[in-house]
This record gives structure tokens, C-alpha cells and sequence, in this order.
């Protein structure tokens, strides 16, 4: 047996960490012990019972898809070694399967019968141990330790910045300056990925005090609160990483003629008629694109693993503001006013 934080899907307050069995061998060849979970907004909505899908023939299920852990039995067919650094892959194809999933790119799947550990279907890691396919596992440059269960939250911007470059591409394009709405760990890392790039790095959140700003200023790229569009630029890129309608529309209306805004962040709530009308005249009269943005294929897994590895390790501690141990769980997701990425640490680097 072993230990485990489980939820029953919507069906808010169930959460809890309980013993359950050992992962089933049939759920992958690679056992991995459970080094740390990053929490992020998608853990706590679902243990508000706001959504999740428990596994066939289960009623709970396993939470945690940003994942750190150390390779106890490589399997017969992996390439890794007892003691390896490694991350799990969050999303699987569906079994169709659609065009995207037949060709490796789950991200992009049009049919949504995907499933994603810790949310759809399949266990998460927020246990003492779980078990993966070889394919579906990256191995963790062993120089980041702890460090590692950020890889999750990069494959997210990674494959953010690789869309937006697609679609600049479409015209001639000379972006110089960027902003980045929300300075939370997607944010942060989003400023990270685009300060080594030849542009002007903006980053706007709502936190006046905190680690955030200073962190954004040791990027050399410079942090504003406030409204979108009280800034005195017009960004060519805006990556948006709130999720919040009203930072949206500003930023859509905010956004260089020609520009792009990717949309990264996930929220709720409806918008009047006339809203979509000017949106889509902001459009169109500016040549703009606005894309949306969600989860990572392999492909991004594996270039941001490389990006993490060449980070410097002194900024990405810093993103690290708190740590809870598994039995503290409920701690880790009530958010406190400096916390920028809180994790639950299983075992020891």
C-alpha cells in the first residue's frame, strides 16, 4: 500500500490522503517514486468540484499532472536508469484516433476524447509512487533537482511561443516589444523564455509587493500594475496568462495593428454581443490574430526540458515559494498573497 491524495470529481470538499493500492504494472513499465507536485489553479478547481473525470470503473481520482520523480525500475524497454530524474507526460491520444493524435500532436486534438493524468481519466502523481509507458516519461537534466517539477508549466509557454512565431510568420513581421498579463509561474516563465530574445519584455500583474516584481526586474524586463491599456505602448506580442475577460478584451483592443495575442490562461464567464462585434472589428481592422493555446505534445516536452536545463538555477529557486508535505495538502492549495508556484514534496531530492 501507499499513500496517496485522491479526489471524487465533482463533488467538492473530498478530497483527502489516503492509502491505496500500488500502481498497477499495466499503467506503465517505468515505477517512479514521487519526488514533488506542482499545484496549480487546474488542482484546486477540481477539488472545488468544479470538474474532473475519475478513471473507468473508479470513483476517485489520483490529483497532480506537474510532476518530479526518481525512476525506482526502468522497465525492459526503457533507456533510462535506476535514480533518473524524470517528469511523466500529462496527455494521452484518444483511442480513435483523431488526425492530430494519430500523428503525435494530442495537443491539438479535435475530437476531445483525449485523457490527462490527474484530470481526465487517468491517475495523477500526488502519490508516494506511480508508473508511466517509456514514451510517455522525460528524463530531468540531474543538475536542476527539485527544480525539475517546473518542466510542466515551460512545455506550456514553450508551446505558446512556438505558435505565436508560426503565426507571425504569416507577413513580413518585426516584433519589438512584448507583454505578458499575469505574473504568476506561466507568466514568470513566459518573461523568462522571451528575455533572451532580441525584444523589450514587459510583464503586467496585479501585486504591487512580493516576490513578483523583483523577479521580473532581474529578468532586465520591466513590471507595471494597472489597467492593459493605461500603458504608454502598444505591445506587437501579448501573451495573456490570467484568464480574466476584462484583461482579455483590453489586451485584444490594446495589441500593436498586425499584432498577436495568445491566449494562455484559462477562466469563465460570458460576454454581451456588442463585445464580440468590437473584438472582432479590432481584428480585422488590425490585421491582428488572436490564438489560443493549450497543453504541449512531445515535442514541446522535449525542447522544454532543454529551455529549463539552460535557465539559470538561482531565478527558477525563486519561483519555488512554498513547500508542503503530502499529509499538508490543503495548505498547498489555499493561495496566500506571495505565493507564486507552491509544491507538495514527496521525498527528498
Amino acid at each position: 500500500m501507499m499513500k496517496a491524495i485522491t479526489v471524487e470529481p465533482k463533488t467538492p470538499g473530498s478530497a483527502r490522503h489516503e492509502e491505496m493500492p500500488e500502481p498497477d504494472e499495466r499503467e506503465g513499465s517505468v515505477l517512479v517514486e514521487a519526488v514533488a507536485v506542482g499545484v496549480c489553479g487546474t488542482d484546486v478547481e477540481i477539488v472545488e468540484g468544479k470538474y474532473g473525470w475519475a478513471p473507468p470503473g473508479a470513483s476517485r481520482l489520483v490529483l497532480g499532472h506537474e510532476s518530479l520523480g526518481r525512476v525506482i525500475d526502468p522497465g525492459p524497454r526503457s533507456s533510462l536508469k535506476q535514480g533518473d530524474l524524470v517528469v511523466g507526460i500529462v496527455r494521452r491520444p484518444d483511442p480513435v484516433p483523431c488526425p492530430s493524435c494519430a500523428v503525435g500532436e494530442w495537443d491539438m486534438c479535435s475530437n476531445g476524447q483525449y485523457t490527462e493524468r490527474g484530470i481526465k481519466e487517468i491517475h495523477g502523481f500526488m502519490s508516494e509512487r506511480w508508473r508511466t509507458e517509456p514514451e510517455y516519461v522525460i528524463k530531468v537534466d540531474p543538475s536542476l533537482g527539485i527544480l525539475g517539477v517546473l518542466l510542466e508549466p515551460m512545455t506550456v509557454i514553450t508551446k505558446a511561443l512556438e505558435q505565436v512565431v508560426m503565426v507571425g510568420q504569416r507577413a513580413f513581421w518585426e516584433p519589438k516589444t512584448v507583454l505578458v498579463t499575469g505574473a504568476g509561474p506561466i507568466g514568470l516563465l513566459a518573461a523568462l523564455r522571451l528575455s533572451v530574445r532580441d525584444l523589450h519584455v514587459h510583464v503586467l500583474d496585479r501585486a504591487e509587493t512580493g516576490p513578483k516584481p523583483d523577479l521580473v526586474r532581474d529578468l532586465g524586463a520591466t513590471y507595471h500594475t494597472g489597467s492593459v491599456l493605461d500603458l504608454d505602448f502598444a505591445p506587437d506580442i501579448i501573451v495573456e496568462c490570467t484568464g480574466v475577460g476584462a484583461v482579455i478584451g483590453d489586451s485584444i483592443q490594446k495589441v500593436k495593428s498586425g499584432g498577436i495575442v495568445c491566449l494562455t490562461g484559462v477562466g469563465a464567464g460570458g460576454v454581451a454581443s456588442r463585445a464580440v462585434a468590437d473584438v472582432a472589428a479590432a481584428a480585422v481592422l488590425k490585421n491582428n490574430v488572436i490564438v489560443g493555446s493549450v497543453n504541449a505534445n512531445k515535442r514541446h516536452w522535449y525542447r522544454a526540458g532543454q529551455n529549463l536545463a539552460r535557465s539559470d538555477r538561482k531565478w527558477l529557486s525563486r519561483l519555488i515559494t512554498r513547500r508542503e508535505k503530502p499529509e499538508n495538502f490543503k495548505k498547498a492549495l489555499e493561495r496566500q498573497p506571495d505565493d507564486v508556484k507552491v509544491i507538495i514534496q514527496f521525498s527528498e531530492i
